[in-house]
Order: C-alpha cells, then sequence, then structure tokens
C-alpha cells in the first residue's frame, strides 16, 4: 500500500476495500456538482461500484498500469487522484482527481497533484504526465496551470457527457520540466 504525505493538512493513501463506504458517500453528496464533469458518475450509485473502482485499481496497480489514492484533508476522505492510462514504453501516465463539493477551493486537489506527479517522476521513473479535462471545466484546469503543465491541445469530440461529444483539453508536463 502506498501513502503519500501532502503536508500537515493532507495525505494520499492507495485503496483498500474498506474505504468504498467513505468514497461513495462523498461521490454521493457531491453528485449533482460532478456529473456536469465527469460521466462516470451516473454509473457509480451504490457502494458495490465504489467497491468495484477500487478492486479494479488494486488489480491495475498489480501490472502497473494504474493507481487509485484517496485524498484525506484533516483526517477526513474528501475525494479521488489517480494516475490511468500508464505506458511502461513510452513512460508517460495521465493524472485524473476529484474532489467533494465541500473541499473545492482550499488548494487541496493542486497540492495532491503536485504530490502525485512527484511521486510519478521519482518512483516510477515516468518521463510525461497529462492532464486532460472537459473544456467547460475551467476550475479543473486551472491545476495543471498552477503547476507549471503546457496546453499540448484540445481533442474536439473525444468524450461522451450525458450524451453529448465533448472537447477534452490535454495539459502536459515533462520530467525535466517539473520543478518541485
Amino acid at each position: 500500500m502506498i501513502e503519500i504525505p501532502v503536508n500537515d493538512e493532507i495525505y494520499l493513501r492507495q485503496l483498500q476495500s474498506q474505504d468504498a463506504p467513505a468514497l461513495y458517500q462523498q461521490l454521493d453528496i457531491s453528485r449533482k456538482h460532478l456529473r456536469k464533469y465527469l460521466p462516470w458518475v451516473d454509473y457509480n450509485t451504490k457502494e458495490e461500484h465504489s467497491l468495484r473502482f477500487i478492486e479494479m485499481m488494486q488489480r491495475k496497480a498489480e501490472e502497473q498500469e494504474a493507481v487509485a489514492f484517496g485524498i484525506w484533508y484533516r483526517g477526513e476522505f474528501c475525494g479521488v487522484i489517480d494516475i490511468h492510462s500508464w505506458d511502461q514504453q513510452l513512460h508517460i501516465a495521465e493524472i485524473g482527481y476529484w474532489l467533494g463539493t465541500a473541499f473545492q477551493g482550499k488548494g487541496i486537489a493542486t497540492n495532491a497533484t503536485r504530490a502525485v506527479v512527484s511521486f510519478a517522476f521519482k518512483q516510477l521513473h515516468l518521463n510525461k504526465i497529462e492532464i486532460r479535462f472537459v473544456m467547460q471545466n475551467e476550475r479543473s484546469g486551472q491545476i495543471p496551470i498552477k503547476l507549471g503543465f503546457c496546453r499540448e491541445g484540445v481533442l474536439r469530440s473525444s468524450a461522451k457527457l450525458h450524451g453529448q461529444f465533448v472537447d477534452m483539453v490535454v495539459m502536459g508536463i515533462l520530467r525535466e520540466d517539473w520543478p518541485y
């Protein structure tokens, strides 16, 4: 199990089966806001779905394809950050994140992302990290900007959100450009 201390208030821990109730509860409380930008929210409608997600991510971690961390703020579960689409040959992966509504605007996601990118470069020896987000999700897009990522482009109609095609912004950073 991987743990990443972020600061005095935030720590990350690889998701475990026992985290399913907390994950589902935070998702359910924040469902209305999160579903605006995350299509999978509508398919996570009970605690069992959160448990299946955790178990899937544990299997992917064993295969070095992905790893998911719970984000804890002042000892309370508040969201998830993960490394996914991990390509072993190209040493590249994507990072995704979400926070419960009550925890947004406190710098938690920015600090958690900084810690995960550092972990990915130093411990996993990745060469590049990408963050992709729905173009309309300006708040999520501020995180990679604050951390020095470069906007690499827009993938037009590359995702579907509630039956509609949407554009995705791609931000990236190379290990050699990572200042932390």
